[in-house]
C-alpha cells in the first residue's frame, strides 16, 4: 500500500503543529503551507489524497479556493478547517467533503482522515 499524502494549508504555527502531532503517528506523507498561492503551487508539482484547508489565510478564504481544487482536481478530498461554524455551510456548498470546527479533537482528525481516505 502506498503512502497517502496529505497536505495541510494553514497559517497558524500552532493548529499546523497539532495536526503534525496528530497525524504523524500514521502512515502518511505530510506537507505544510501556509497560504493559497503556496497551496496552488504545491498542487501543480504533487498530488496529495487530502487538503487539510484552513477557511482565514492571509492571502484569501479557503471556502474560495475549495471550487479551484474540485475543478482542476476533482480527485483531491478536502478537509476544511476553521475557527468559525458559520464558514461550514459555504464550505459544503462549494465541495469540501468535510468540514471541522476548531478547535478540533485528536478523535475528530482522525475520524475526518480515516473517512475521506476509505472514500478515495
Amino acid at each position: 500500500m502506498t503512502t497517502k499524502r496529505i497536505l495541510v494549508v494553514e497559517d497558524e504555527g500552532q493548529i499546523g503543529l497539532a495536526l503534525h502531532m496528530i497525524l504523524s503517528e500514521r502512515d502518511l506523507e505530510l506537507d505544510y503551507v501556509n497560504s493559497l498561492l503556496s497551496a496552488e503551487e504545491y498542487l501543480e508539482k504533487k498530488a496529495p489524497s487530502v487538503v487539510i484547508l484552513d477557511n482565514k489565510l492571509p492571502d484569501g478564504y479557503g471556502v474560495d479556493f475549495i471550487s479551484y481544487i474540485r475543478k482542476k482536481y476533482p480527485a483531491i478530498k478536502i478537509i476544511m478547517i476553521s475557527g468559525f461554524d458559520s464558514a461550514r455551510d459555504v464550505a459544503l456548498e462549494n465541495g469540501a467533503d468535510i468540514f471541522l470546527e476548531k478547535p478540533f479533537s485528536m478523535n475528530k482528525v482522525n475520524e475526518a482522515i480515516d473517512s475521506v481516505l476509505a472514500s478515495s
